[in-house]
């Protein structure tokens, strides 16, 4: 992985113009290396600088997810797989809001398909996945990007400040009420 990384970083800074077009490819394949989402931002904040790689990112990120899209649609098998780590981390969940997604998307521990695929089973089309993969992307690119150095060298205390932090913010943003069927709410117990 660290020999495909540098060579990757080593083709994109000769490449030129097609720099960017490179670095966007390298989101999408990385996945197949097994590469974190947090180093290929990385890299786009050492190559382009936090505002050029943050956009590069975005793309890149919202390519990957559209890719998924059309792998799990090619073969369910992916999707299925993947359910039952989803369920282990959302635990059944299916009302997380927008702007929940977008701090899950930015926990280093969620896997990048996992939300992916919560977002398919949200939403009703390419069009809107797109979207809204396109939102969620957002926050990691930039923070990843922006940030990155700092977050990768915190110490230890800093890095558990962090995380609670964005525990807190997804605290915050969930929604507030919950709907109970008449049937639950007056169900008899049985003997």
């Amino acid at each position: 992985m660290d020999g495909f990384l540098e060579n990757s970083l080593k083709f994109i800074e000769d490449s030129g113009w097609l720099a960017p077009l490179f670095f966007i490819v390298l989101h999408v394949i990385r996945q197949v290396f097994f590469i974190p989402v947090l180093l290929v931002c990385l890299v786009g904040g050492y190559l382009f600088g936090t505002l050029y790689g943050s956009v590069y990112s975005i793309v890149g990120l919202t390519a990957v997810s559209i890719v998924f899209y059309g792998l799990v649609r090619i073969f369910p098998g992916i999707g299925a797989k993947l359910t039952d780590v989803k369920q282990h981390f959302f635990k059944g969940r299916q009302d997380w809001n927008l702007p929940q997604m977008m701090i899950i998307r930015m926990l280093p521990l969620i896997h990048f398909h996992v939300v992916s695929l919560y977002l398919i089973e949200t939403t009703k089309g390419l069009r809107e996945y797109s979207r809204k993969s396109f939102l969620v992307s957002i926050p990691p690119a930039v923070l990843y990007t922006a940030f990155g150095d700092m977050i990768h060298e915190l110490p230890l205390a800093g890095t558990i400040v962090f995380a609670f932090f964005l525990l807190i913010l997804f605290m915050l943003f969930r929604k507030k009420q919950s709907n109970i069927s008449w049937e639950e709410f007056f169900q008899t117990k049985k003997p």
